[in-house]
C-alpha cells in the first residue's frame, strides 16, 4: 500500500464512507504528503456531507409531527418575485415522499443557480405532486402584490394531481379548507417549502431569461425584473413596458409624470 502511487489511492479513499474503514486506518499509516492531503480532503467532504445531513434532518420537524398524526399528503407551499419592478410572481405547492432525501437542499436563495437548477429536476422527478401558479404584472396592478401571493399559491395547490392532506406555508396563510400552518422563513426551516422554493424560483427566472430574449436591453435575464442600477436606468432610457408592474415605485411615479 505504501508503494502504491497517489494517483491509484485516490478513487479507492473516495469510495470509503466510515472512518472505522480498514483501508482508511491503513492508508492513516503512510507518511506520504499526498497521501495525507487525500486524507484531508476526504474528512473535509465527509463533514460537509454530515453537516448537510443534520441540516437536512432538522429541516424535516414539521413533516415528522405530521405524519406521526396522520397526515398522509403534505404540501409545501411558497412564492417568488414578490419584490421585483416586472414579471410576474409564482408560487409552487410540492407533495413529497415520506422518504424523500436531498441533502443541501434549503431555501432556493441560498443555493448557486447550478445546483438549484439540478435540484429543480430531482424535485420534479421524485415528488408525489407539484403545481405551478403564475399571476402576471397586471393582475398585481389591478389586486395588489398580497393578493395576487395568494392568489398564485392557491393556483399551484390547486394544480397538484394529489389532494394535499395538510399545508405549510412559507409565512401567509389562506383561505382555503385544508389544514395549513404559517411559517416563518418557512424555506430554511422545512424540506417540503424549501422544495416549492427552488420549482417557484426556476420557473420565473426561466421566464424571466425568455423575456431578455424579447426584450434584451432591461437584462431581465440577469437581474430578474428586481430594481438594479441598471434595469433603473434601461427604464429611464426605453421607457416602461407591459411586464412592468406600474404600481410599484419609482415606476408609478413615471407613469404619473
Amino acid at each position: 500500500m505504501k508503494n502504491q502511487p497517489i494517483k491509484e489511492l485516490e478513487p479507492l479513499l473516495m469510495g470509503i464512507e466510515s472512518k472505522e474503514d480498514p483501508l482508511l486506518i491503513q492508508l492513516r499509516k503512510d507518511e506520504r504528503k499526498g497521501v495525507k492531503d487525500l486524507i484531508s480532503r476526504w474528512e473535509r467532504k465527509k463533514d460537509h456531507e454530515l453537516l448537510l445531513h443534520h441540516q437536512f434532518e432538522e429541516m424535516l420537524h414539521y413533516e415528522r409531527n405530521l405524519y406521526i398524526k396522520g397526515y398522509n399528503y403534505i404540501a409545501g407551499v411558497d412564492e417568488v418575485g414578490r419584490g421585483p419592478l416586472a414579471g410576474p410572481v409564482v408560487a409552487a405547492a410540492v407533495i413529497l415522499p415520506e422518504n424523500f432525501y436531498l441533502p443541501g437542499l434549503t431555501d432556493s436563495k441560498k443555493l448557486s443557480a447550478s445546483k438549484r437548477a439540478s435540484f429543480n429536476q430531482y424535485i420534479k422527478e421524485h415528488a408525489i405532486s407539484y403545481g405551478i401558479g403564475v399571476i402576471d404584472s397586471e393582475t398585481i396592478d389591478k389586486i395588489n402584490i398580497y393578493e395576487a401571493t395568494k392568489i398564485a399559491m392557491l393556483l399551484a395547490i390547486e394544480s397538484l394531481s394529489v389532494k394535499p392532506d395538510y399545508l405549510l406555508i412559507d409565512a401567509m396563510k389562506l383561505n382555503i379548507s385544508v389544514e395549513q400552518s404559517s411559517i416563518i422563513k418557512g424555506d430554511s426551516a422545512s424540506i417540503s417549502i424549501a422544495a416549492s422554493s427552488v420549482l417557484a424560483k426556476e420557473t420565473r427566472d426561466t421566464y424571466m431569461k425568455k423575456l431578455s430574449l424579447e426584450y434584451p436591453s432591461y437584462g431581465f435575464d440577469k437581474n430578474m425584473g428586481y430594481g438594479t442600477k441598471e434595469h433603473l436606468e434601461a427604464i429611464k432610457s426605453l421607457g416602461i413596458m407591459k411586464e412592468h408592474r406600474h404600481s410599484f415605485s419609482p415606476i408609478k411615479e413615471m407613469v404619473v409624470s
